[in-house]
């Protein structure tokens, strides 16, 4: 598969997934003044936590929502980053206590940590699609012979392609072209400069590149090819928590996970709002954007026995393709978290 780095900015959007490098920003989020004072779950007085732009922390969002109204365990301080490649350094050195990542960097930092993180929960499934501005593509089978342009490469959306290809008796190498960005933006930007571009896409660049381009046509949904061929859940993102905060402060992190289902709730129930913290936040570029892509984005929040077995089985399959994707090997079950 050809790797290309393309030069070219696109104005759709400023978030990203893994693959993304746009400059990072943090943002403190405290309890209103007027809020009533909330009993603390922890020995620490605010939980730090840090996410990528994208779908992956679009469920995070409304525990602003929850500490600005008082109905917060605790606090939390959100920080807003635009790679996994600048969170992982965080959690080393312990400047972060829970983290939204990809699933797949989840397993290869548990092996590089020596069992330093442990998996809280799954927040993303697929949220990957094939896109056109023609109608050419109707199944897998039509990507013969097709040159595609993705993001992603070495993450999930280059491992979830090309499984879901090789299932379907598809060599990625040699029965079509494969071209990589460094950027979701530079995959919309060549496609609007070329009629015949078919793409991989994430949520939400989906549908701000739809909103721009009204011939783009979603042909593929990754999620559901992805079910044709595995008996598993497709994973987008994991919460994690490091395992030296999780012991020192387990009080803290059963805390947050009732709150974090709660904000998710609120993700679901509640899209405009969502939406509107979404583009505060900096997690999308615009309210507009992430209110359209919110439904499709499969935000969830699965924790305990669910989680252990959906995140175990897809890691299975990633390393059955290729056992680096998961950093060489599977996760023993100290690395799915267990309340006490």
């Amino acid at each position: 598969m050809k790797k290309v780095i393309s030069v070219v900015l696109s104005a759709v959007m400023a978030l990203g997934l893994a693959a993304c490098g746009s400059q990072a920003g943090a943002v403190s989020s405290q309890p209103s003044s007027s809020a009533a004072p909330q009993p603390s779950a922890q020995a620490v007085s605010t939980v730090q936590l840090a996410g990528l732009k994208g779908p992956t922390t679009m469920g995070m969002v409304n525990l602003n929502t929850l500490m600005e109204n008082g109905t917060a365990a605790q606090q939390y301080d959100v920080s807003m980053l635009g790679t996994a490649d600048e969170i992982v350094p965080q959690l080393v050195k312990g400047e972060v206590d829970i983290a939204a990542i990809p699933a797949n960097l989840a397993a290869a930092l548990y092996q590089k940590t020596e069992g330093g993180i442990q998996a809280l929960a799954v927040n993303t499934l697929g949220v990957l699609y094939v896109v056109e501005q023609g109608d050419t593509v109707h199944s897998v089978q039509d990507l013969k012979g097709k040159t595609l342009l993705s993001t992603g490469k070495g993450t999930t959306p280059e491992y979830v392609l090309c499984h879901i290809l090789e299932k379907n008796g598809i060599d990625p190498d040699k029965d079509l072209q494969i071209e990589y960005c460094s950027e979701a933006t530079e995959v919309t930007a060549r496609m609007a400069e070329a009629s015949d571009a078919i793409a991989v896409l994430p949520q939400p660049y989906v549908t701000a590149a739809s909103l721009q381009n009204e011939a783009l046509r979603v042909a593929l949904d990754l999620t559901e090819e992805w079910g044709k061929v595995e008996d598993t859940q497709l994973i987008t993102g994991v919460t994690v928590v490091r395992k030296a905060f999780a012991e020192q402060n387990p009080d803290a992190v059963e805390a947050f996970l009732s709150d974090y289902a709660q904000s998710v709730q609120l993700a679901a129930s509640d899209v405009q709002g969502t939406a509107a913290l979404c583009e505060q936040y900096g997690v999308v570029a615009k309210a507009a954007i992430a209110q359209k892509a919110l439904p499709a984005c499969n935000i969830v929040c699965i924790t305990g026995a669910e989680m252990k077995a959906a995140v175990s089985n897809y890691l299975q399959v990633l390393y059955e393709a290729d056992p680096a994707a998961v950093g060489g090997n599977l996760p023993d079950d100290a690395f799915y978290y267990e309340a006490d």
